[in-house]
């Protein structure tokens, strides 16, 4: 084999293996047992679960708003959504399982979902301290929808989310979008649990993730986008980037040997 054969044998062989392709980074692709309509259904999270060291945002309102000042101590409106003031002024589930609220004293909402939270909360305010025709009106909500994003991601850190429900593509983009060299195909997701710990890998670049449990995240849910193999090669992540690696490696090389033969 001649010495152009082995180059351009060499040039190939690293040009392709070390480019990052077009199915490694676009998201929902139709694979071979996608679904060949365009919509696809998708998986329907089952309500959320409180567990210790969430914060809950409750507020209490009435016809009359004086008969329920007592209870609405804090300032819960949009001035107050801040992440500070979220944590300084909502009520954290403890390690039993307790919040503590104004008159009410301490009310066990472990494993409640938020509308029976709220429903528990308007119960007990009727039968010891209003009337039907007080009007009570009780919201409960997440003190903001709280995840953690590492790795090859452009914004890491922990993020929150004034919404209730989030989907992994939704927290991707408001962490800054998966970089080009992140792994699209094996993004992990780390949830913690009452029974434990969970962790599971999931593809964005296939659509049936929207069928996936996991698609919908989790307050708490840690995320980690796992770097691709082109990144620890150090070739490129582009053609271009490719080519200038392989020409500089291709004259390295050359010199070397130029200096070893005289």
């Amino acid at each position: 084999m001649s010495k152009f054969k082995l180059y351009l044998w060499l040039f190939s062989t690293l040009f392709l293996t070390s480019c990052i392709s077009n199915k490694d980074i676009i998201y929902l692709q139709k694979k071979n047992d996608s679904p060949a309509e365009s919509t696809i259904s998708a998986f329907i999270s089952k309500p959320y679960r409180l567990q210790t060291n969430d914060v809950l945002s409750i507020s209490i309102k009435a016809n009359d708003p004086k008969l329920v000042t007592i209870f609405n101590t804090t300032n819960q409106g949009e001035a107050g959504k801040s992440d500070s003031g979220l944590y300084f002024d909502g009520f954290t589930v403890d390690d039993h399982g307790n919040i503590r609220f104004p008159v009410l004293g301490e009310i066990n909402v472990i494993g409640f979902t938020l509308d029976e939270v709220r429903i528990k909360i308007e119960k007990q305010l009727l039968d010891e301290y209003f009337n039907k025709e007080a009007n009570i009106f009780v919201i409960v909500k997440l003190a903001g929808f709280k995840y953690t994003m590492n790795g090859e991601i452009g914004s890491p850190g922990t993020k929150t989310l004034f919404q209730d429900h989030v989907n992994i593509l939704e927290a991707v983009a408001n962490a800054g979008d998966i970089t080009l060299t992140g792994n699209r195909k094996a993004v992990t997701i780390i949830r913690q649990l009452s029974s434990g710990t969970e962790m599971h890998d999931i593809d964005l670049t296939d659509i049936n993730v929207m069928k996936s449990p996991y698609f919908y995240l989790q307050p708490n849910d840690y995320i980690y986008i796992k770097p691709l193999k082109q990144k620890s090669w150090g070739t490129g992540k582009t053609g271009i980037e490719s080519i200038g690696t392989i020409v500089t490696l291709l004259s390295l090389g050359t010199t070397i040997f130029l200096l070893l033969k005289n």
